[in-house]
This record gives C-alpha cells, structure tokens and sequence, in this order.
C-alpha cells in the first residue's frame, strides 16, 4: 500500500465547521486543524462584508445545557468542535469586552476581592494588578462570596471562595484560608468557564448573575457541571476575567496585542489611503459665472456644510408639484435610519438587554430600537458601568418640520442617523459617548 505523502496528510486536516448568526443563518467554512478562532473570525468578516474591529468573537453555545462562552482567539477551532456534542453550535458575534480588562483593569477587578494567597492578608497595588495576573511566578487570587449549586438538588449554598491558578476552592469554616480549611472546587487547565442563558428560574438561582465551570470532557451530562451564582454583574465579570488570565495568563496578552501592533505598524499614515478617484476630486463653487476650485480647507469645509442644509430645506419642498417624492423629509427621516447597523426596529425591551449583555457590558455599548408604548418614538438603550439604560427619543415639530430629540427639544435632530453622530461626539445629556453599536450580522 503507498504511503501518504505530504499534500495528502494536509488534505486530510481540513475540516469542516458550521458557523451560525444572530438571524440563524448559517455558513460552512472548511478551516486547517491548526486554525485559530481569531483566523476563522477575520475569515467570516471578509467572507461578510463586515467592519474588521477585532471585537468579533466564536461563540461555544450548548443549548441543551443551556451555556455559552466566547472562544479564546488562540484557541483551535477543530479542537473544540471534537469536545462539543451534537446539539451544540458556533455562533458568530461581536464581544467588545474580550479585552477590555486590559484597558480598565480598576474597572473590572473590585478592590475588596483581589489579594495574595499568602495566610498574610496582602493587597496587591491597583498598578500591579494585571502584571500579577500574567506573571505566572505570582499568587493572586480572587476571593469572596458565591451561591454553589448542590448536586442533584435545586438548593444553593453560601460559600466562602478563593479562586487560584491551582483551582477554585471553597473554605469549609467561614472565610479562613488555611489550607486545612480548602476544599477544591474545580481545576483550571482541564474546564472552561461558560454563562448560563437559561434564566434563574430553571435552576432555581438566588440571582440573575449565574456562571459555570464546565470540565472539558463533559458533553452534556449536567452532572458535572459547577454552578455558580454571584451577587451582582461587576462580581460575576471580577470572577469569570480572573479565571481566564489565571488559566492563560501571558498568551491573553500576547492576542490582545496583536491587533494593536496592527495599529502601530501603520500608525505613520496620517489619514486613511484614499483612491485615485477620490483623490481627484476638488470642492468647487459655482455661485458665480463660472466656476472655480476651492484651495482653502476651511472654505470648502464650509461649503460643504452649506450645501449639505441647502439639500435639505430642498428636499421639503420635492413634492409640491405632485405625489410625495420618497425624499420627503416625512418619509425619509423616519426610514433612512433602518439601513444602519445599531437599528434593530420592534424588538423587546428584554431582548435588547440580552443582546447588549451579549455583546458584552462596555461603556458605550448602544442600540436603538422601537418604542413599545409610543408608536412615534424610539429608544436608545445605552450600557454604562456594566449598568443597562433607556432613554426615550421623542418627534418634535417645529415650522412643520419633524425634529428628533433625547432631551425635550433642547438638542433637535432631523433624523436619528445624525442624532447618533452627535451623541458619539458630545456626551450631552447622557451618562456617556455612544461608542460601540450593538450589531448582528446575517452570515
């Protein structure tokens, strides 16, 4: 029998991946055994047509179990496929919060739960705190309260937890950590942490901040599962961060660089590279005879916005010669903002709450949406300080003209396209700028 050669043994690695969107689409993509989920990423973007910002995820989802978590980018795609069971899928979504912790460690990392593991009972400096995490020769742990679910049963119990780069342990006399005291919860290495979408109500939690450690054999034996409860979302983020730097470390940092050298790598282009054809065109003014170029920026600048009002008060009175023109401002600014990406229409107040929290709970994460209880208006749903909120967005009408505005008329909009731009820009009345737009993409 002839020996495989070299091509064939590469033929035979390829595999086949099925990839889902929001909207339940889905697409096959056939990957190499050594592909990454940062690379299958960049390939559904390009294959998508979709804005490269390096917050689009994989998404683990075991519907069965009801658990889902995003993959690491270094992890292999086809590595955990063959640990998934039938039932359970990828998903393809955008998680701005993969790495945010490096951007705002103070905001992920409580004081009051971050210490050495040490039987002294040292806090780690603010400033240290993340070198602490990634040096592997360091012992942070995070400690505190959390609901674990009995095995077996529907009751929950109060633990006292210390969560170490050997394990997560529970102390069986109050909050002592002496090692007599510890009994190990779960390892890191051999489990993955996973969010619970089912609700509290199936497992009957105490709170709405469930989360669980899934061991990487485990397909879809619940048995197995450890389930978990925190107090609040800031708690839950603190204890699901922790385990993922404790079980990486250094290779977390090393995926969130890579897109930032990117970034430095071009960073000697003052302004995004243009076409030939974009390059050609000069602004020019043609309110005399003839015509002529304008040479200074601020000039054309200015006329660039002169002509853009000018197009406006000219599109009111498109339709007075005949039927109404699809241009009319009655029309067009109550549609054009249905093309862009953080419209989302009739969805629920519910359902806009668990695509923000899946998208993860940054500041200036946002959407906008229909209002359920005025026909008329809409609803910016904003994420601060993992907090989520809404904000009505009510017509105004002033010299017959429909305006748009999110404080009583004081700032008025003529449409909610340019009601965004604003809001990216100034702060205004709201907690903080719009930011990232909570997006869905049809594979």
């Amino acid at each position: 029998m002839p020996s495989c050669s070299p091509d064939c043994c590469l033929f035979q690695a390829v595999e086949i991946v099925k990839v889902w969107s929001e909207d339940g689409a889905g697409k096959v993509v056939e990957i190499p055994a050594d592909m990454t989920a940062r690379d299958v990423c960049q390939l559904l973007v390009y294959k998508s047509h979709c804005l490269d910002d390096n917050a689009w995820t994989l998404v683990e989802h075991h519907p069965i179990l009801g658990l889902e978590r995003c993959l690491e980018d270094h992890e292999l795609v086809v590595q955990v496929q063959a640990s998934m069971s039938s039932d359970s899928k990828f998903l393809f979504r955008k998680n701005y919060a993969k790495y945010e912790f490096f951007r705002n460690p103070l905001n992920f990392f409580p004081e009051q739960m971050v210490a050495l593991c040490q039987e002294s009972d040292g806090s780690i400096p603010q400033s240290q705190l993340l070198q602490n995490f990634l040096n592997s020769s360091s012992c942070p742990e995070i400690q505190g309260y959390l609901y674990v679910k009995e095995p077996g049963r529907k009751s929950w119990k109060k633990l006292y937890m210390f969560l170490r780069r050997s394990g997560l342990y529970y102390s069986t006399k109050g909050t002592s950590k002496e090692p007599r005291h510890l009994q190990l919860l779960s390892d890191l290495e051999d489990s993955n942490i996973f969010t619970i979408i089912t609700g509290r109500k199936l497992h009957n939690a105490p709170t709405d901040y469930q989360f669980c450690i899934k061991p990487s054999k485990v397909r879809s034996d619940c048995k197995e599962l450890k389930m978990l409860c925190a107090e609040d979302e800031q708690s839950r983020t603190c204890w699901m961060t922790a385990f993922r730097l404790l079980k990486y470390g250094i290779v977390l940092y090393q995926s969130y660089n890579v897109p930032q050298q990117r970034k430095s790598n071009h960073s000697h282009f003052t302004a995004p590279v243009r076409s030939v054809s974009e390059n050609s065109l000069v602004a020019m003014d043609f309110s005399g005879r003839t015509g002529r170029v304008i040479d200074n920026p601020v000039e054309a600048q200015s006329a660039a916005l002169e002509e853009g009002q000018t197009w406006r008060k000219r599109s009111q009175r498109m339709n007075v010669l005949g039927s109404p023109s699809p241009l009319h401002p009655s029309s067009l600014s109550t549609v054009i903002h249905r093309t862009q990406v953080w419209f989302h229409g009739r969805i629920m107040r519910e359902e806009a709450h668990k695509m923000m929290i899946q998208q993860g709970q940054v500041d200036g994460l946002f959407l906008l949406r229909d209002s359920q209880s005025n026909p008329k208006a809409f609803v910016l749903t904003l994420c601060h300080h993992q907090k989520i909120k809404h904000f009505q967005i009510l017509p105004c009408e002033e010299d017959g003209q429909v305006f748009f505005s999110l404080d009583d008329g004081t700032t008025k909009f003529t449409d909610l396209i340019h009601l965004v731009e604003f809001y990216q820009l100034n702060r205004g009345v709201l907690p903080c700028k719009l930011k990232h737009p909570c997006t869905a993409v049809a594979l």
